[in-house]
């Protein structure tokens, strides 16, 4: 997800809004993991941490039977999920309205995450992704590049997580 909707003042650590997307809760027993992927049109990966992408859309492992999906804004994947249900039946429910998603990226992106994230963030390989928590709210973070992570946060967390990044922005920028 490439689209931008606010982004803040430039500094060691680039903070910018993502543009609003898909997001599904998908709940489907292993067994049935694949048909349901092939359904959706792509691998649903099988460890936890794990990403695939494919079409726009991306798929990530969050447990043993459990996938976060994404994808932009009016993709219909419910019905080919619904059009396989009596072969793999499973639960997507749509979550989109419930998060919005930071995209933090800069030099300095692995201090400011540090600073309030106990996930060793810098051991994270790119390319994988991770339930974990910000101070008290529980995110997901997704490593795109080196320096470069999206974060997906509940929208009644949404304001303290922006007032803690903007705080150790400053306190980056003061030791610089």
């Amino acid at each position: 997800m490439t689209n931008q909707k606010h982004q803040f003042d430039a500094s060691p650590v680039l903070v910018e809004e993502l543009a609003p997307a898909l997001r599904l809760s998908l709940r489907v027993k292993p067994a049935r993991r694949a048909a349901l992927g092939q359904a959706l049109g792509l691998d649903l990966p099988a460890r936890v941490g794990s990403r695939a992408a494919a079409n726009g859309v991306e798929a990530l492992c969050l447990g043993p039977d459990e996938w976060l999906i994404v994808a932009p804004e009016g993709t219909d994947l419910a019905a080919p999920a619904r059009a396989v249900y009596a072969d793999a039946p499973h639960s997507l429910v749509d979550i989109s309205d419930r998060e919005i998603t930071l995209r933090l990226s800069g030099p300095a992106v692995l201090d400011l995450l540090a600073a309030c994230c106990p996930r060793d963030v810098g051991a994270m390989p790119v390319g994988s992704a991770a339930r974990t928590v910000f101070d008290s709210a529980t995110v997901v973070l997704w490593r795109d590049g080196p320096a470069d992570f999206r974060m997906d946060i509940w929208r009644s967390f949404a304001p303290h997580v922006r007032s803690l990044v903007a705080q150790v922005r400053q306190e980056i920028a003061a030791g610089l």
